[in-house]
Formats: C-alpha cells, structure tokens, sequence
C-alpha cells in the first residue's frame, strides 16, 4: 500500500490512505451531526438531541439505514437533504468526491489525491485513477437518474402525486438505493409498495447495481464482450451475485410462504416480488416490503448470513464481500480436493489473498460477536434480535426488527460505531488507525501445529 509524505523539509511522515479516508469520514459525521442538530432539521419544537444527530449521521454518512426516528416525520425537507448528501457522500467515498472536486476546480489530480482515490476505489495502481473517477461519476449519475426517472413518472402517473413531490420522492429514493442505504421517506419503510412491481423492481436494479462495486462495472462496459478481459474480482462477483440473490429469494419466500404477519396474505405472485425484493436487500440495502419482526427465526438467521457476506467490492454494499466469501469456499474446496494451490477460474490465487480473506472474516465475527454480547447484556434483550440488529448494523444494510429505537443509548452508539467499522472494513479500519507499517527483516523456522 502506498503511503503519503507529508510535511515538508527533512521531517516528513508517512501518512496512510486509509488514514485519510477515515478522517475524511470523521468530518462529513461531525459536519453532518452538526446540521441534523439545527433546529431547522427537526420538524416539532427545539432541535434533535445528540444522540439522534449523531446516529442519523453515521447511518447516511455509512449508507446504512438503521434509525431511531421515523425519517419522513422527524426531519424537515432540510433534514432530509441533508441526509441525502450524507448518503451520496458516504456511498461515493468521501476521498472519491473530494478527488472529483479537485478535477472540477484545478483540472488536475495531485499525487496525494490519486494514491488516496486508488485506496477508495480499491484501484490497482493509480495511472488512470482521474479517469476512473470521472466514469464513476458518470455510471453513478446515469444510474440514480434512470431510477429516478422511472419513479418519478410512476408516482405522477400511477399515484397521482404533484410534480415536486414526485421528483424529490423519486430523486431520495433513486440515491438511497443505489448507495444501499435504505433510507426511505414512507414510515412503513416500502411496505405500501409490497406489491407495485415498478417500485419493487426499480429499487432491486439499483440496489444489485450499486452492489456490483465500481471496479466490476466499469470493467463489464468496456469489456462487455470480451469476457477473456475479465479480472478475477469481476468474475466472482458476477458469479456469485445472482448464485447468492436466487438462493436468498428462494429461502425467504418458501420459509416465511405461510406466514400470516408477512407472506402469507399475499397472492403467489406478490410473494415471490416479496421475497426476491428482501433477499435483494440483503446485499446491504436495507429497505422492508415486508415486516422483519414478524418473520420466522429460520428466516431471520438465513437474511444475518446473506447481510454478513454483503456485496461487491469497492462499491456501495457492506459485509464482508463477495469476493472474500468466494475467496474462503474457493480454499475449502481445494483443501477437501487435497490440492496444493488454491486456482479459481483458469488462475491460482495468491497465498496474500489468503490470510487477507482469513483475517477480515475473523476480525468481522470478532467484532460482530463482542458487540453483539455488550448489547445483550446492556439492553437484556434475547441472542436472535440483538445478533440480527449488530450484523445489519456492521453490514451497513439497516435491516430490523424494531427494537433499534427502544435500545440504551450506550446500546445505539455501538451500533453507531459498528456502522462506521464496517463501512470502512475491519481490515481498512485497522489500518488507518497503523502509527506506521511493520517491515520484518527476517523469517523464523517453519514448524507445523496439528490441526482438527
């Protein structure tokens, strides 16, 4: 990983672009939190307490969507904005946006800022970065105002709404689902839109888009014919991807099929829009069609596995990705085989990519596991609820079951930081907080432990 020299003259030091990144997280929170405090943001008397600026914050600045007030009647239009922005800026990267903001003004890209939008956009080397930034920007544009277009005229025409509501419904909505945030302006979240297909499926493609990460679909336009030009990520990723929606689809809408609180009202076809809509969501978004309380534990657990994996890297989607996921079932399965090397379609997979794959599942279930219990304990709820709200929180999907506004504050500020933990990634997290990288000059004898 390139580091950056700050300072000037003989004393320098080495600072990471992690390190940036988490700072320039830090400042879009406080400066969000800041504004979500106004009294301005807040639709009834006074200002919102900290607590809930800075929850609120967090969740649009990680793209999260877990609240502890009810969006369209706690924040004014303001407020609202101002939680869009959030989300835009959280889902685009905040190094990212800066960088665009550089191009804009000075026409140019400094060497701090290119090594900086490589680290955020997961760029191998950094030559092309100002392109790359500039066709993200571009994709990200194209995508939210396709979605947007298409809900704008679906709310005029089909629900009658006026001009401006429909375009600021549409607009919210089109970033919030492309960001996978799952922030919505309706208090029953998309539940009213259980069986509109139009909306259901216009949030799904944004959502899967989103998801994808930046990497694989600039590299799916220009190569869209040329498969053989694919890298390894694009490849896993687009694999995996409807392998792992299909068989969430299919989970939840065969387990929670008779369920009289969620699916079971629903006609055959409302069902299957219904369950494929909440697998979708699983890949970090966090909108409902469908009440999350009232579905079956067996159900629950399936959604905190496909939240835990997440989505694509490099894009707006939480988790642990795709990628590390395949990584870890590619190992598996040649350890089952007995091979020596671990070879995923047609090319061997570096021994680094092991232990950086092994590394972040362990410091994820680490960091999930201890949330999970501070919280059981400090609330006194069950395992099932609290295990589902930490791994959603840590996902940065902001799925629920509810109980996210009755917890202790203390109980709320974790979930806060394992939203900001996971939107930044165990491993990425760690890293910025380095004072520096440690060289080893020299290798030990080797010696082998009994495993199993």
């Amino acid at each position: 990983m390139h580091n950056i020299l700050r300072g000037t003259g003989t004393k320098r030091k080495l600072v990471h672009p992690a390190q940036l990144t988490l700072l320039g997280f830090l400042i879009g929170i406080a400066a969000g939190t800041t504004l979500l405090a106004l009294p301005m943001s807040r639709t009834g008397p006074g200002a919102a307490s900290p607590v809930e600026a800075f929850f609120t914050a967090v969740s649009a600045m990680c793209v999260t969507g877990h609240i502890i007030v009810d969006t369209p009647t706690y924040w004014t239009g303001f407020g609202q904005v101002v939680i869009m922005v959030l989300i835009q800026v959280g889902g685009f990267g905040v190094m990212t946006f800066a960088s665009i903001i550089g191009i804009a003004v000075v026409r140019r890209l400094s060497l701090r800022s290119r090594i900086t939008a490589a680290a955020e956009t997961k760029n191998v080397g950094f030559g092309d970065v100002r392109s790359l930034i500039l066709g993200v920007l571009k994709i990200s544009l194209v995508i939210e105002g396709a979605g947007a277009l298409i809900l704008f005229l679906w709310f005029v025409f089909h629900y009658g709404k006026g001009v401006g509501e429909a375009a600021w419904l549409a607009v919210f909505h089109a970033v919030s689902s492309f960001n996978n945030a799952g922030f919505a302006l309706f208090s029953d979240n998309m539940m009213s839109f259980v069986d509109d297909p139009v909306v259901s499926l216009t949030l799904c493609a944004e959502i899967i888009l989103g998801g994808l990460g930046f990497p694989v679909i600039v590299q799916l336009l220009r190569y869209r014919n040329k498969r053989l030009k694919w890298s390894m990520n694009t490849r896993i990723v687009v694999a995996a991807t409807p392998l792992l929606l299909i068989a969430g689809a299919v989970y939840i809408t065969l387990i929670e099929w008779n369920n009289p609180a969620t699916l079971g009202p629903l006609d055959w076809q409302t069902k299957i829009l219904a369950g494929f809509f909440q697998s979708v969501q699983t890949r970090t978004a966090g909108f409902n069609s469908i009440d999350i309380g009232a579905m079956s534990e067996a159900t629950q657990f399936g959604m905190t596995a496909l939240m835990f994996i997440g989505g694509g890297p490099a894009g707006t989607a939480g988790g642990i990705k795709i990628t590390t996921f395949a990584v870890l079932f590619f190992i598996l399965v040649a350890e089952v085989r007995g091979d020596g090397v671990v070879n995923v379609f047609g090319k061997r997979l570096s021994r680094a990519v092991h232990r950086q794959a092994i590394a972040v599942v362990l410091l994820s279930v680490g960091v999930v596991a201890a949330s999970t219990v501070t919280i059981m304990l400090i609330s006194g709820l069950p395992l099932s609820p609290v295990l589902f709200e930490t791994v959603s929180a840590f996902g940065t999907v902001g799925l629920s079951e509810g109980i996210t506004p009755e917890l202790p504050i203390a109980a709320q500020l974790i979930l806060a930081i394992l939203m900001f933990v996971g939107r930044l990634g165990p491993i990425g997290f760690a890293t910025a907080l380095a004072l520096r990288e440690r060289a080893v000059m020299y290798e030990l004898p080797k010696e082998r432990p009994i495993i199993g």
